[in-house]
């Protein structure tokens, strides 16, 4: 019998604990009876033994911590029905079956399981996103881990600065800009900086090509009032720790460059770039990043509200007796918020309509990030039925747009006639 021809109510039920090396699985039948446990090793044999048993006893349903990875992709594979249940919320439902509050493999598969089963109306069937969109948002996440990366490198550099070499610190805007490396490659210690006169810093920025507005008689003011730093016999070591540093940042822009051309191609590319590109602001990296994270498959998103609970940006409501309280929803998709406020966050400097949101916002108390998150919310809506529709973004048929520009126009207006008067 195909597990199409048993009947919905006699499929059994399946859970696994995913780990590094193995995972942990229970089946349970239609009273939450514990039917079967497998310790599955996490290499190609394991996985087809793990789907063989399960289809052999007609599991039709199985949950699962994670919505990727190969175990996800052999028990898809098999035309299995998955649901995530994200670690959190199985963190929660530990208390149900027991008090210890204790972390094992094995009743964590269970208690997937028996979920599965009993809560099975209130799970979404997890609905994967084309390959192509997949692809894009390794590429996305990958340059933006090395960005963060870089970042990181940039602050270990001037840490080190700070200690060795204090003028290179505040003379150029950024720490791992071209030009601050390159003056750090050629000038490693504070020592070899104490060469440089305004004339031969001068010279020095012509053949670096610098194209900065700062005078080089004031670079060289800034490079001479820093205090001292360590300076000694160690000048070689200290030297050598400053190059370290500083061939990392270049490594890593020549890296993030490469992505950055890659990510552009894969959203000229894809059905729905024309769709985030249109965006107020939101370019390339910020249009990959966009579709990246809300993804391309219409299944996980049936209402813009799903999509704004999920990223984060409309707010957990609690209410006991009389207490009512709406606070920051912590349970959230942090890659999808972080995508949709930094879109939000900016696209009120190009869009009327998004500046004057957010600007009732702050003068109602909110704060930056508050004020970010309603109109990232208000900004879900537009997203949601232009992705749906897949119809790029259009200010002309914006209405509330329109409406904001015309009570604008009135009131420059009004004041033109009354300057006539």
């Amino acid at each position: 019998m195909s597990i199409d021809q048993i009947p919905a109510g006699a499929r059994l039920c399946a859970g696994v604990d995913w780990a590094k090396d193995d995972h942990a699985v229970a089946v349970v039948d239609a009273d939450g009876e514990v039917l079967d446990r497998l310790a599955v090793r996490h290499d190609a044999a394991g996985l087809r033994d793990m789907v063989r048993r399960l289809l052999k006893r007609g599991v039709g349903e199985v949950g699962i911590e994670r919505p990727d990875g190969p175990v996800v992709e052999a028990l898809r594979q098999a035309e299995l029905t998955v649901f995530v249940i994200p670690p959190g919320q199985l963190r929660n439902l530990r208390p149900r079956y027991g008090s210890a509050g204790n972390k094992d493999d094995r009743f964590d598969a269970y208690v997937l399981a028996d979920v599965v089963r009993t809560d099975r109306r209130r799970l979404r069937p997890l609905v994967r996103d084309t390959g192509q969109t997949t692809a894009l948002r390794r590429s996305v996440r990958a340059r933006r881990d090395l960005v963060a990366h870089r970042v990181a490198v940039a602050n270990q550099l001037r840490a080190h600065l700070l200690i060795v070499f204090p003028g290179a610190t505040g003379l150029f805007a950024d720490i791992d800009s071209d030009i601050s490396l390159r003056l750090l490659e050629r000038f490693t210690t504070q020592t070899q900086a104490r060469w440089l006169s305004v004339k031969r810093l001068t010279a020095w920025l012509r053949s670096a090509g610098y194209s900065g507005r700062t005078t080089p008689a004031t670079l060289h003011s800034r490079l001479t009032s820093a205090p001292d730093g360590d300076t000694g016999d160690h000048d070689p070591l200290d030297a050598a720790v400053t190059l370290a540093y500083v061939t990392t940042p270049r490594a890593l822009t020549t890296q993030i460059e490469a992505l950055a051309g890659r990510i552009a191609e894969q959203l000229e590319l894809h059905p729905d770039g024309p769709v985030f590109t249109s965006l107020p602001r939101s370019g390339k990296a910020r249009a990959a990043h966009l579709l990246a994270e809300i993804g391309d498959a219409g299944g996980r998103f049936p209402t813009p509200e799903s999509l704004a609970c999920l990223a984060g940006v409309a707010p957990s409501t609690r209410q006991s007796g009389k207490v009512k309280a709406v606070t920051f929803r912590w349970g959230a998709d942090k890659q999808l918020r972080d995508a949709l406020c930094d879109f939000a966050g900016d696209s009120r400097r190009a869009n009327p309509w998004a500046a004057d949101l957010y600007q009732r916002a702050r003068a109602r108390g909110h704060n930056h990030p508050h004020a970010v998150r309603i109109l990232a919310r208000a900004w879900v809506n537009i997203i949601w039925r232009c992705w749906h529709d897949n119809v790029p973004y259009d200010p002309g048929s914006h209405g509330a747009l329109q409406t904001l520009l015309k009570q604008d126009q009135k009131t420059v207006t009004g004041q033109d006639q009354q300057t006539v008067a």
